[in-house]
């Protein structure tokens, strides 16, 4: 009798495990169902990154956005080209506030004197790591100094914001009004721009991109929000009567007045 027990006890385990197995492994499907359209890492085209190979830099950039923050490699491609006007020893690679307010100032004033002009947006998101911002301050500096055009040219969000990110996302992995804010407010703003009244502009600007942004996800799928629609949407609404129509109808009255 006891083996019997025995037996039965070890084949109500053995099911378990198998149910629970099996729910594992279709939560795992469905989430990797959910996530399997997640957005790529942003990156450079293959001419571009074929041109970086080429300068053969002290640092070769893996991470775009952390490893032209500072700086320092955007000196030291120009350095290749302007070689006089290009100390390295004057350059902190660094990833301090201080380091890439240093270098970029330096950068800058090469940039007025010999009267280059690169979008100041994209220097600044560059600084704060935005998204797309240092992918297209290489893109300009490669046509600049190439004299080359961009066969793929790679398109940002205007403003450098997750925009295109969160839109790539399913509904329930999107982020909250705080995340929202985390993502797109970098702390080296706040040190580099401590003046509180700018910062709380840039947070409204930001809560109120991202209730937009709920209002267009309330269109898209209403049922989801238990969105009802008001009287005004629910009453029927005629087309108003085209004038060549109601004129033979005024003859007529005319023509029974006559008579």
């Amino acid at each position: 009798m006891e083996s019997v027990n025995g037996a039965n006890e070890a084949e109500e385990l053995l099911s378990s495990f198998t149910k629970q197995t099996s729910i594992r492994q279709y939560v795992t499907f469905k989430l990797g169902m959910a996530y399997s359209q997640s957005p790529k890492k942003a990156g450079l085209p293959r001419e571009v990154l074929k041109w970086l190979q080429s300068l053969d830099l002290s640092i070769f950039p893996k991470n775009v956005r952390r490893d032209f923050s500072n700086g320092y490699l955007v000196a030291e491609i120009f350095s290749w080209y302007f070689p006089k006007d290009f100390q390295m020893h004057s350059y902190d690679n660094g990833a301090s506030v201080a380091a890439k307010q240093s270098n970029w100032s330096q950068i800058e004033k090469f940039l007025v004197k010999q009267n280059i002009s690169l979008l100041k947006e994209a220097i600044d998101g560059t600084i704060h790591c935005k998204p797309g911002a240092a992918e297209l301050l290489v893109q300009e500096i490669y046509t600049f100094l190439t004299n080359r055009r961009i066969q793929t040219i790679q398109t940002v969000e205007q403003g450098f914001t997750d925009k295109a990110y969160q839109e790539q996302l399913p509904m329930v992995a999107r982020a909250t009004a705080s995340v929202a804010i985390k993502s797109n407010l970098r702390l080296s703003e706040v040190i580099a721009e401590p003046n509180i009244t700018v910062n709380q502009h840039k947070v409204l600007a930001i809560i109120q991109r991202h209730i937009e942004q709920r209002k267009e996800e309330r269109n898209q799928d209403p049922r989801r929000f238990n969105v009802k629609p008001t009287l005004g949407e629910q009453a029927v609404r005629l087309p108003p009567l085209l004038a060549h129509q109601t004129k033979p109808n005024l003859q007529i009255n005319t023509s029974q007045a006559a008579c």
